[in-house]
């Protein structure tokens, strides 16, 4: 290969370096819990939708926990099976210009959250482990929320403390 051939290849070896796509599902929070416990999360029913100031977010569960919901968990008083998975995915918001009504629609993707029952893994935090993972769109990747293996009692669980009659869950399962 010439000298000018290997300037010309070079730079376009790296561009595609540089836009190669993450491999999400190789990503851990700091505890441990990673988006590989969470594969195929896209595709799960969900549980509601809630409107934030900035965003939208829909709340989606696995089908253990979705099983549990129409079971009347937690209502009836029983917590949420092991192996309950929840995942809240976030979006900034903008209005739908196409729409004849006022009506707010995802944009940009912000992040993803999600929350596993089990008891052995997450004793400290009454058996929920929790992880969340910002989105940067001008890289296309995204990164853990948080340091050090207690993030998700620090951070998290301290929080959900406020749901404790509820299993640690805020999304209630609406009427549908």
């Amino acid at each position: 290969m010439s000298r000018i051939s290997t300037f010309i290849a070079l730079p376009a070896a790296f561009a595609s370096m540089a836009f190669a796509t993450q491999d999400k599902y190789a990503l851990e929070a700091p505890n441990g819990l990673g988006f590989a416990e969470i594969r195929g999360y896209e595709d799960w029913q969900d549980v509601a939708v809630s409107q934030v100031e900035d965003g939208l977010k829909v709340i989606v569960a696995n089908p253990t926990m979705i099983n549990a919901y129409k079971a009347g968990v937690p209502g009836n008083g029983k917590p949420f099976p092991e192996g309950s998975k929840i995942v809240k995915i976030e979006w900034s918001q903008t209005k739908n210009a196409a729409s004849p009504y006022f009506v707010m629609v995802p944009d940009r993707l912000k992040s993803v959250s999600f929350i596993e029952k089990s008891s052995k893994r997450f004793p400290d935090t009454n058996g929920w482990g929790y992880a969340q993972f910002t989105y940067n769109p001008a890289a296309k990747a995204f990164t853990p929320v948080g340091s050090g293996k207690s993030f998700g009692k620090s951070e998290c669980h301290a929080c959900h403390i406020a749901v404790q009659a509820k299993d640690y869950i805020f999304t209630a399962y609406p009427l549908r």
